[in-house]
This record gives C-alpha cells, sequence and structure tokens, in this order.
C-alpha cells in the first residue's frame, strides 16, 4: 500500500487521504472507505461535526483520489 500523489502537508488530511486509498486497494468498498475516514478526521479533529467531517473527506477524496490535482486544497486550519 502507499500513496502515488504528491505530499500533503497536514496530518490529518494525510491520514485521510492514505487511509481511504489503502482501504480501497484491500477492497473495502467505496462508502465504507468514507464512512471510516470521516471517523479518522473526527479523532483528529473532534470538535467537527459529522457534516464537517463528511465535507472536508469528500472535498480530500476527490482532490486527491479522484481528480489527481497536486495542487493544497482549503482543507482545515490545522497543520
Amino acid at each position: 500500500m502507499g500513496s502515488d500523489f504528491p505530499p500533503i502537508s497536514r496530518r490529518c488530511e494525510r491520514a485521510v487521504v492514505t487511509a481511504y486509498q489503502d482501504l480501497r486497494v484491500l477492497g473495502t468498498d467505496d462508502l465504507s472507505a468514507f464512512q471510516a475516514c470521516t471517523t479518522l478526521y473526527r479523532i483528529h479533529h473532534p470538535e467537527a461535526s459529522v457534516t464537517e467531517a463528511r465535507r472536508l473527506v469528500a472535498e480530500w477524496i476527490d482532490h486527491h483520489v479522484v481528480r489527481r490535482d497536486p495542487g493544497p486544497t482549503d482543507g482545515c486550519v490545522c497543520d
């Protein structure tokens, strides 16, 4: 497993994208991988609502995995 995308500076964003890719490689369906990554984000950011976590996770997956965009995302405010 591993990432085949450019380095991501935010730890939570990198963790989410890496987890999503690894889960998909292992055969986890899209929705289950997305839900697991939403939970992972909320572990990093317990103050975030489920809605906010879903929005960011969806944005990051779309940006890094679907569109394979190497640029930065707006994302969250952490490092």
